[in-house]
């Protein structure tokens, strides 16, 4: 009787372990269910908040799309703060008023001003981030 509660308690414990591990990877989203990631536009204009969280930083940006020179805040999805620190980015690299330019993937939702981010440039000094993979320059 007790190897049958042990086996079982040793089996309930690796379940658990097993499930922890597994359910980060099933939460997380592919950015093509909300972004047409075939697509890219250009905006150009001035930061208005960073927000450093998880599971994504954003970047809201007031700018104009370059295809249609209309002006609004554009919400950027970008990656994690874990992503950002490894290239030397922490919560006061932007500040309200820094100039980007931004590539991004459009929102599916032609109403919704979430983009994603792809690449962009900050004027004042030259910065680029050129992608997911954390390039800084």
């Amino acid at each position: 009787m007790k190897r049958w509660l042990t086996r079982l308690a040793l089996g309930g414990i690796a379940l658990g372990i097993a499930v922890s591990f597994r359910a980060p990877l099933l939460a997380h989203h592919s950015f093509a269910v909300s972004y047409i990631e075939a697509d890219t536009i250009e905006l150009d204009g001035d930061v208005v908040e960073f927000q450093y969280k998880n599971p994504h930083s954003w970047i809201f940006v007031q700018a104009t799309e370059a295809a249609f020179g209309q002006a609004k805040i554009y919400a950027a999805e970008w990656v994690s703060p874990s992503q950002l620190e490894r290239s030397g980015i922490d919560r006061k690299f932007f500040k309200p008023g820094d100039t980007l330019r931004i590539w991004a993937s459009p929102n599916k939702n032609p109403g919704d001003n979430r983009v994603r981010l792809k690449r962009m440039e900050r004027r004042s000094d030259g910065w680029k981030w050129t992608g997911n993979r954390g390039d800084t320059r």
